[in-house]
């Protein structure tokens, strides 16, 4: 079963105290090169596998889709979205590891941040696939691997504190745990080329991959974002069946 760190009490406060989670979709400073991988919304069966609070459903909602689905394990998310949203909108408790989705019934699968909980991504991104309607779309976004797999802190450091290399065991895939927001985190640290491969052995025709970080314009408005432009922080991708 994924790891249901959301409703851990320390991180679940943590996380709501986030741009992200008070400011919605503009709150994420990724958001404007998301929105940019999406197709017209409207008329569109969407499902959004790790919903959140959602956000990104009542989007696609206002934007005109025919039906909107948001599915998450967490039930603090789940909570949080059932309260902000319309009722049209479909929310349901799933750990996405055994998730399974009806063939042939979306247009566009969505999810932000969820896929590098996932220990058998593999799985998922097949009935990912079997879900899509010909022509579907799924965009996504996780934490680039580059940024799962960070310099060892005890490795030397240049003179402005950055590290003077920049991974630490990039190649060797599986867990990484962190304490981000709450101790032992655990995330599927894969290599850029495998999570591509995957999409590409399913038959899935890839349509945009972007390494993001923020812009110079971001970094301007943001000084503390400076950091960030070091190595990419997401990995965004949109691809067609």
């Amino acid at each position: 079963m994924t790891q249901n760190v959301y409703d851990n009490p320390e991180f679940f406060e943590g996380y709501s105290r986030l741009d992200r989670s008070v400011e919605g979709l503009e709150g994420a400073a990724e958001w404007a090169s998301i929105r940019a991988l999406l197709p017209d919304l409207k008329g569109k069966r969407i499902v959004d596998l790790g919903c959140g609070f959602g956000w990104f459903c009542r989007f696609a909602w206002e934007e005109g889709a025919a039906s909107v689905l948001g599915f998450d394990v967490s039930e603090n998310m789940l909570a949080r979205a059932r309260t902000m949203s319309d009722p049209a909108i479909g929310y349901a408790k799933a750990d996405l590891e055994v998730l399974e989705l009806p063939k042939a019934s979306f247009d566009l699968v969505y999810s932000s941040l969820a896929f590098h909980y996932l220990k058998d991504l593999d799985a998922l991104l097949a009935r990912v696939h079997a879900a899509l309607a010909p022509g579907g779309q799924l965009v996504f976004s996780i934490e680039h691997p580059i940024y799962m797999a960070p310099a060892h802190p005890g490795w030397s450091k240049d003179a402005d504190g950055r590290a003077t290399w920049p991974v630490n065991g990039y190649l060797d895939e599986g867990p990484r745990t962190t304490d981000w927001l709450a101790k032992g985190v655990v995330k599927q640290h894969r290599t850029m080329g495998t999570l591509l491969n995957i999409l590409i052995g399913l038959g899935f025709t890839l349509l945009h991959v972007e390494e993001w970080g923020p812009s110079l314009g971001q970094v301007a408005a943001h000084p503390e974002w400076a950091e960030e432009r070091e190595r990419p922080m997401f990995l965004l991708v949109s691809a067609r069946k």
